[in-house]
């Protein structure tokens, strides 16, 4: 196993997901690096247990480790004080989709607080909720497009900023990753159990 904050915290934050039991949709998992610019980003996408594919509510994560954080992680570990300890950008996308029927925006946001738990210093705050129509065009020409299903999605956005004791001891990250956990769990039951119109799974997208 590489000895990285990083690697550490994505090993913690699944630890965490499958003891709260959440079901990792493993075919939208990534690990990224921007070759030009050197950010890593992974991203994982879990749901509630027992959910059909493609579930009716699911969360998808994205944690970036970016160039800047890289290099004071770096000068820590060769023993040179960094001017900033390094940090990861964390965003949460919280989805409902195939919804049978145009949601009404206000009702979903009733059950989405305006920002996470503290994790270390700072939340997560949401930053946008947006409503999506998926058209169907049987002519194949635009005309007579037909919305045959919607979903919802709000985005939380933050920072997890470490601590020197993190670094010194990658599991000291758990606590954070589990206030995450329990967050990102409670906010999918409340949304699962909104009085909303779902379609059943389409045979196409469970193939």
């Amino acid at each position: 196993m590489i000895d990285h904050l990083l690697v550490a915290v994505i090993d913690t934050l699944h630890r965490s997901f499958d003891r709260a039991l959440l079901q990792r949709q493993a075919v939208e998992e990534r690990f990224q690096i921007d070759v030009f610019l050197g950010d890593i980003s992974f991203e994982t996408s879990y749901s509630l247990p027992g959910e059909e594919h493609p579930a009716r509510v699911r969360a998808d994560l994205s944690i970036d480790w970016p160039t800047w954080s890289q290099t004071a992680y770096r000068s820590w570990s060769i023993g040179e004080p960094p001017s900033e300890l390094p940090e990861v950008v964390v965003e949460v996308a919280l989805r409902i989709q195939r919804l049978a029927e145009p949601p009404t925006l206000e009702t979903v946001t009733a059950v989405l607080p305006a920002e996470s738990p503290h994790l270390g210093p700072d939340a997560l705050v949401r930053t946008s909720a947006t409503v999506e129509q998926v058209l169907e065009d049987p002519t194949g020409t635009g005309a007579g497009a037909a919305p045959v299903r919607w979903a919802v999605e709000a985005t939380y956005e933050g920072s997890i900023r470490f601590e020197e004791h993190h670094l010194e001891d990658p599991t000291t990250v758990a606590p954070i990753i589990d206030g995450l956990t329990r967050w990102v769990s409670s906010v999918l039951v409340r949304l699962a159990d909104l009085p909303l119109a779902f379609l059943p799974p389409d045979p196409k997208e469970t193939a």
